[in-house]
């Protein structure tokens, strides 16, 4: 079924545009102090404070961070986290091209937070967070023409040369020139005029409900790939339970440390009818098992596919949110990607796609939403844009909705040891050739539970 066997070689990280979205929240403003704590030609260490001086509570997973700088001719650059208060597991770390280029900045460091840092209270401040980053083959480097560069703060104070967003609204610095931010009146929170849609809110019994077929869906039984070879895709470890008033359906994926005894899950549209517009779906991803040793390389995704007709065949196409909590293809923890697929073939391996992805811990609930129009395929995570993709990825046919979760291999735990995973999902919409943006999104599903609708599919057959 899955095409997204591997990606083979992932160099980078994903960079995206300041995007505008819906204003921040009565209260909410931060402010960033600074300090640097090396002026060396190795690496550049960037310590960071986010201050809460607002009224109100700031998630911090909803605060990003950008630190600018001019970089070196091909370079390519590493982000660690020397040590924080927080935790370093908590804070994110990516880098972006600036739209505008000047004389001192091109690049930027941005850092985000996991729902594991929690809040800030007002007049609290995150205590220290020590940054830095390198270049990747740690060829030396000049910060004296860096935009955020600060060679006399040697101590933290509030520092306009880097910004902060919350919930992707500007709340503190100064860009470089040509970079601030545009607040864009064209972001609805409204839903547009209704069209041909799908939402889906999971409300079954179990895997053999007969809602579920007649609904459109499949649950997965038949054998093959992707994954451990020898493993079963197991439909009754596909379940459906009540958390307070809302339905969640459940993939559990397990294994005991042997193809025989490794079973995956999946659930798919049956119709493969769906092709440009908006895709959304809530997703809980795990990082750890519920029981027994971590460690194995897990895929939980949210998906459209089509079938590959043959090897590198054009009008193939695949659009993926996945993610490795226990890492797996070449990267050794957890990280999130974004991938278009315009072809590939099996055997010898070879892709033609583009991705984006982070670097983090994305465990817990996430909103996920994919648009396809004629010029671009736009990620966004939680709000944020994750990845931009070009039209050379659009796809020619129309595709199936999937939801799977599968082990890559057994080798990233080789114990005997029953342990099993789970990946939880609140809805699934699609929009037919509209571009909802994710205030839209949210506000279509509000929309749907406020009127007691479980259950719509008004979008036509492919004919």
């Amino acid at each position: 079924m899955r095409a997204a066997l591997a990606v083979a070689a992932v160099t980078g990280l994903g960079a995206t545009a300041l995007t505008a979205l819906p204003a921040a929240a009565a209260g909410e403003a931060v402010t960033v102090q600074y300090r640097q704590s090396a002026t060396g030609g190795d690496q550049v260490e960037p310590w960071l404070k986010v201050v809460n001086t607002g009224t109100a509570s700031v998630p911090l997973s909803q605060v990003k961070v950008r630190y600018y700088f001019k970089a070196e001719a091909g370079a390519s650059y590493t982000y660690a986290c020397s040590w924080a208060v927080k935790g370093c597991a908590n804070l994110t770390g990516t880098f972006g091209t600036l739209a505008n280029p000047t004389a001192t900045a091109d690049r930027y460091l941005e850092v985000g937070f996991t729902a594991g840092a929690g809040s800030l209270a007002p007049g609290a401040d995150t205590g220290d967070m020590q940054l830095r980053f390198h270049r990747s083959n740690w060829q030396p480097l000049n910060q004296n023409d860096d935009y955020s560069f600060g060679p006399a703060q040697t101590t933290y104070a509030n520092w306009s040369k880097v910004t902060a967003t919350v919930g992707g609204v500007q709340v503190w610095g100064t860009a470089p020139a040509g970079n601030e931010p545009t607040p864009t009146p064209t972001d609805p929170t409204t839903p547009p005029p209704t069209g041909a849609t799908l939402f889906d809110d999971f409300d079954y019994t179990g895997h053999t409900d007969p809602a579920i077929a007649a609904h459109g869906w499949s649950v997965r039984s038949n054998s093959g790939g992707p994954g451990v070879p020898g493993a079963t895709w197991a439909p009754e470890n596909v379940t459906f339970a009540k958390e307070g008033t809302n339905s969640l359906m459940n993939l559990r994926s397990s294994t005991a440390g042997t193809g025989e005894s490794t079973r995956h899950t999946e659930i798919l549209t049956r119709a493969s009818k769906f092709r440009n517009g908006t895709y959304a779906a809530r997703v809980r991803f795990s990082d750890a098992p519920l029981s027994g040793p971590d460690g194995d390389r897990v895929v939980q995704t949210f998906f459209t596919i089509n079938d590959l007709k043959a090897p590198m065949a054009d009008d193939y196409a695949e659009y993926d949110f996945e993610y490795l909590p226990n890492g797996g293809w070449g990267e050794p923890a957890n990280i999130l990607y974004t991938t278009s697929w315009e072809t590939y073939r099996p055997d010898p391996w070879e892709a033609v796609n583009q991705h984006s992805e982070v670097r983090a811990s994305y465990a817990g609930w996430h909103d996920l939403v994919l648009t396809i129009d004629d010029n671009s395929i736009v990620y966004y995570v939680d709000g944020q844009e994750f990845g931009r993709h070009d039209a050379r990825y659009l796809p020619e046919r129309p595709m199936s909705i999937n939801f799977n979760q599968w082990l890559i291999d057994l080798a990233g735990q080789t114990s005997t040891t029953p342990r099993a995973y789970d990946q939880k999902v609140d809805y699934v919409l699609h929009v037919k050739d509209q571009v909802l943006t994710p205030a839209q999104v949210a506000a279509k599903i509000a929309a749907y539970r406020s009127s007691g609708t479980a259950f719509e599919d008004s979008v036509p057959a492919v004919q």
